[in-house]
């Protein structure tokens, strides 16, 4: 056995030809060397079988005539060696007499042994093929892996969504705890939220969301507010007031670094702006106030009005609904205010029980709160 060189970097892809006469293969492998490619060279198959060279390999197999028992041996070589491609080399008389076994899959190409631009040609196809063949299970592995990896990050990504989503209902439960005035104000008016950003067109269900988280976190700025401001059961000073005022942006900036998606930043920041420009913090008039918080304020109106507060008791929905539109261009959106005018009355109110009713009565509350006070003193 000879060997006509030239390795490559086609995972040792080797064409061997076998053919009895010396020189055709002598001649044959000259012209195929121009591909780069691993040629050996051998009379009979039996002597490649020992060197263990069909793997991975392109056999050129000269064949005068039809041979079934020929025929026979290359299925057993395609069942041995599944990577091993066979290219038949027939006289141009016979080519048509091979052509049983190409439509059944048992040689790859067949080619006249008297044309090296023909042979050279499927040698070239085949070694495209496998490139490609490669290529292919290159990526497919990688989109597994990918797969995989994306995998991963949904199940992290669906952690830290429960994680942030606890998080913001403690910071709720806290300032509920904390302020009489926010006794389950925060769920409330979320759901209010959500309805009205529904109605006004809203379908992205992370929007949605983010309008929820945002409306849970609204207030989370008082946490920063004294008590003797917060629960000053007179009237506040001017000073005070002004500290009051001051709850957007420091909630804005207690949580800014968590790296809120937009709408919850919104809310936070911008609740009390008005319609009119007349609200806080920066004054800011019509639809240079986001929509989510242009949203909100009326969400948020809505349950000031139709809860009980210590200084007053809470009004019916219907005369919310008469303050709301009363107010409408001044303090409200009027397109907001035409959507939460769009929904029955029953509506509203069924919203406000299903988020209340698991809660304590407002005397239990300030029970527990009493008792809660009492404990830390």
């Amino acid at each position: 056995m000879s060997s006509a060189s030239n390795h490559n970097n086609h995972n040792h892809l080797k064409v061997l030809l076998v053919d009895p006469n010396e020189k055709v293969r002598h001649r044959l492998a000259g012209f195929l060397n121009r591909l780069n490619l691993e040629i050996l060279e051998t009379a009979e198959i039996p002597d490649l079988i020992k060197q263990n060279q069909l793997k991975n390999s392109i056999l050129l197999f000269s064949l005068t005539a039809p041979d079934e028992k020929r025929i026979q041996h290359f299925e057993q070589l395609k069942k041995a060696f599944p990577g091993m491609s066979i290219i038949v080399l027939v006289p141009s008389s016979a080519a048509n007499q091979h052509l049983k076994s190409l439509e059944e899959g048992v040689v790859d190409f067949i080619c006249s042994k008297n044309d090296p631009v023909a042979i050279y040609s499927a040698v070239k196809a085949e070694t495209s093929r496998r490139h490609l063949k490669q290529e292919k299970e290159y990526y497919l592995k990688n989109l597994t892996k990918l797969k995989l990896e994306h995998s991963r990050h949904i199940r992290k990504m669906l952690e830290l969504e429960e994680i942030y989503d606890t998080t913001v209902e403690n910071l709720m439960t806290a300032l509920d705890l904390r302020d009489v005035e926010t006794f389950g104000h925060s769920r409330t008016v979320s759901k209010y939220s959500q309805v009205l950003a529904e109605i006004l067109g809203i379908k992205s269900q992370s929007i949605l969301d983010n309008i929820r988280k945002g409306a849970l976190l609204h207030d989370i700025g008082k946490i920063a507010i004294p008590d003797s401001i917060l629960k000053k059961p007179a009237q506040l000073t001017a000073e005070e007031w002004e500290k009051i005022k001051l709850h957007p942006v420091l909630g804005f900036g207690l949580i800014k670094e968590i790296k809120l998606l937009k709408e919850v930043g919104n809310i936070i920041l911008y609740h009390h702006e008005k319609y009119d420009g007349s609200g806080y913090p920066k004054g800011l008039k019509k639809e240079e106030i986001p929509l989510e918080a242009r949203i909100f304020a009326l969400a948020d109106a809505l349950d000031a009005i139709t809860s009980h507060r210590p200084y007053r008791p809470e009004k019916d929905f219907f005369t919310a609904r008469e303050e709301i539109v009363k107010h409408s261009g001044s303090q409200f959106d009027p397109v907001v205010v035409e959507a939460f005018c769009a929904v029955d009355i029953e509506h509203w109110e069924r919203i406000r029980y299903e988020t209340t009713k698991l809660l304590p009565s407002f005397d239990e509350y300030q029970l527990l709160l009493k008792n809660k006070n009492s404990s830390s003193d």
